[in-house]
């Protein structure tokens, strides 16, 4: 049984085409390989319904989990809710996420081949998204908020010294630009003093952190500061039975492919589990 949501898929809904899945050599679109994923998984008897887990007890086995009211009882539990991208919240951002803006440079940053992109943010990950975006793009604009960086030296440095990478400190994204075509640009803004102005760009990387989604699970399952679950070298949590998978317990790779090679091995600690707790 699978509660896969309201809005089921998680963030590969989000990207138009995924090239780096191995399987699919002509790449293919997120929603249409998540469609081919559960096709594959009920026809071997899994049972999904495209509901919001409200809650859970982990206090004892059988296992508590509610459902717009209902309640389930399960003797082993894998969460994979996965994490969500945290964005700017600006005009435009909403109509062309995944269709010009994205999260993941990894995951669509060849898509802008020759073309002048943006990235949004000030850390590790922004600076590692602009330097990676470079073998595609012809011109990179970091902007950030603030004069200071969060990034260490050394990728600051990466990305500073590059000559694709133009680096607008002080500076905020107001909105997002448009045609017919898609993106075309964005309104940044000073705000020290609110002056404005535009910068072109086809493509957009917003690279300010992602945050799992484990709120409904706190003080059932260790997490730590920033909400990711804590686990053992396998997947089990600091639960006996319950195991997790996927964006809520990594905070590194944050692939496709990682998280379901980790659903893989959650499934098999899981069968494992069960045969050994009768």
């Amino acid at each position: 049984l699978m509660f896969a949501g309201y809005m089921s898929g998680g963030q590969l809904m989000l990207t138009s085409d995924v090239e780096n899945f191995p399987g699919y050599p002509a790449g293919i679109g997120g929603p249409e390989m998540m469609i081919h994923m559960r096709e594959q998984a009920e026809r071997f008897g899994l049972e999904v319904h495209d509901k919001n887990v409200e809650r859970v007890d982990f206090s004892e086995r059988p296992f508590g989990v509610w459902v717009e009211g209902e309640e389930f009882r399960a003797e082993a539990v894998i969460i994979c809710t996965g994490a969500e991208a945290i964005w700017l919240g600006v005009e435009g951002e909403d109509e062309h996420k995944g269709r010009g803006i994205s999260s993941c440079a990894t995951c669509d940053g060849a898509f802008f081949r020759d073309e002048e992109v943006i990235v949004v943010g000030g850390g590790d990950s922004a600076m590692e998204e602009a330097t990676f975006l470079t073998r595609f793009a012809s011109k990179v604009t970091i902007v950030h908020r603030r004069e200071g960086f969060r990034a260490s030296k050394v990728m600051y440095e990466r990305a500073a010294n590059h000559p694709k990478i133009d680096i607008k400190t002080f500076r905020q994204v107001k909105s997002w630009l448009s045609d017919e075509n898609g993106l075309t640009g964005a309104v940044i803004e000073d705000p020290r003093d609110g002056s404005e102005e535009k910068i072109s760009c086809t493509g957009a990387f917003i690279a300010i952190g992602h945050k799992p989604m484990t709120g409904f699970l706190e003080g059932e399952v260790d997490m730590d500061d920033s909400g990711y679950i804590l686990h053992t070298e396998h997947t089990m949590t600091s639960v006996a039975g319950v195991f997790a998978a996927g964006d809520v317990v990594d905070k590194r790779y944050r692939q496709a492919v990682t998280a379901a090679g980790m659903g893989c091995r959650a499934a098999m600690d899981a069968e494992k589990w069960l045969e050994n707790h009768d």
